[in-house]
């Protein structure tokens, strides 16, 4: 899931709407590509359904929110025209499951 957005922070209340919907992304897992620009990794399509149910409760009242849905090999194909990759290593036990 590739989450695009532009939000207003004109005025203090937006700068703090702000500032709450990007907390709560960081804690969710998303993973910052850009400057509004994050992306989370959903196993499935429930996954996926689940949240945008959470992103719609925990939006802010103004700006664009835009989310876009592709396969992993279509994300593992982007090209690169100028920069480098950036490589984030989650070093997180979340998804381990001991049975």
């Amino acid at each position: 899931m590739i989450l695009f957005f532009d939000l207003p922070t004109l005025t203090y209340s937006q700068r703090k709407s702000y500032q709450k919907f990007h907390k709560f992304l960081i804690k969710s897992g998303y993973i910052m590509m850009q400057e509004s620009v994050y992306c989370k990794l959903a196993l499935n399509s429930s996954i996926v359904k689940s949240e945008k149910l959470k992103l719609e409760k925990n939006k802010p009242e103004e700006g664009l929110i835009q989310m876009l849905v592709v396969t992993e090999k279509q994300f593992s194909q982007m090209e690169y025209i100028i920069g480098n990759k950036q490589s984030q290593i989650e070093d997180s036990e979340k998804r381990i499951i001991i049975i």
